[in-house]
């Protein structure tokens, strides 16, 4: 079944490691094989990763758009070891995170490592 994307004007899109920008008016993409990509809403760039869930968030990113690469999944555990010591109360996040990846579906490894960030906003907002 092929997916359909619309795109914003000017909207980035990432698919496999091919970076993608929309020009000035809405466009439509069909794809008719699949194929990993990143709409401009779910990327985080390294260099704008600030908080340790955004960075582990970018390490997901490259997760899902490698092939299967052992490098950057141990990169994943280290970090995400270092996160869990450090606080605790995300090891459940990180978990589901991590069986979402050992199962094949990093799509859904990013969305819950979207939720991840959102939980760390949320403590961040607690101490503040």
């Amino acid at each position: 079944m092929a997916l359909r994307i619309d795109l914003k004007p000017h909207e980035r899109l990432i698919i496999g490691d091919v970076s993608i920008r929309n020009g000035g008016r809405r466009a439509s993409l069909t794809f008719e094989t699949k194929a990993k990509f990143l709409r401009e809403k779910d990327i985080l760039t390294e260099s704008q990763a600030r908080t340790a869930c955004e960075k582990l968030y970018v390490i997901l990113q490259a997760i899902y758009l490698t092939d299967k690469d052992i490098l950057i999944e141990n990169e994943f555990v280290q970090h995400a070891n270092e996160i869990m010591t450090s606080v605790p109360s995300m090891g459940l996040y990180i978990a589901d995170i991590h069986k979402k990846i050992e199962d094949g579906d990093y799509y859904l490894a990013l969305k819950a490592g979207q939720d991840l960030i959102t939980y760390e906003k949320y403590l961040t907002n607690l101490i503040e």
